[in-house]
């Protein structure tokens, strides 16, 4: 899946919606995000990926609830009480699972540094860059490259599932 969106540096600056995900701190650009809503039910959909946790109802709408911390091989939550951020991935609204939602940050693009390159064998092409504000740095992720174009098409063909306006 190829991003139509301006990546280069004088381009990230803006608001993101910041979260935790064991002890670290991620954010999301705010126009991706449509909503946060308390963790609830879940129904595993079978032969899904393991970090699909399933899907759930909202008001009328099946949304698929994507685990980040089992797609970016971080151990299981020990925080009794999570949140769903509802984003907005190529035409498809996904639930990402956090551990808590920080803030919502504002950071200029002259406090966004690039993705250092650590070698072939660590992926970070899901990573916008690394925002520092308020004393902090952050991970600011590109939610449009943390899932394969695959994995969007699987997604959007789960059954109940319709793509968004």
């Amino acid at each position: 899946m190829t991003s139509t969106v301006d990546r280069s540096p004088t381009s990230l600056g803006g608001k993101y919606l910041t979260f935790f995900l064991a002890g670290e701190e991620y954010g999301v650009e705010i126009l991706r995000v449509q909503e946060i809503i308390s963790m609830m039910p879940v129904t595993r959909v079978p032969r899904t990926p393991s970090y699909i946790r399933g899907v759930i109802n909202l008001r009328g709408k099946v949304i698929p609830i994507m685990d980040l911390r089992e797609k970016f091989g971080m151990p299981p939550a020990t925080e009794p009480e999570q949140v769903m951020i509802v984003v907005q991935v190529a035409g498809v609204q996904i639930g990402v699972v956090a551990d808590k939602v920080s803030e919502v940050a504002s950071i200029a693009a002259a406090d966004i540094d690039p993705t250092p390159d650590f070698g072939a064998e660590i992926h970070t092409e899901f990573l916008l860059g690394l925002g520092k504000s308020n004393g902090r740095l952050r991970l600011l992720l590109d939610i449009e490259r943390v899932l394969s174009t695959d994995e969007v098409i699987a997604i959007a063909s789960l059954p109940g599932l319709t793509q968004s306006d």
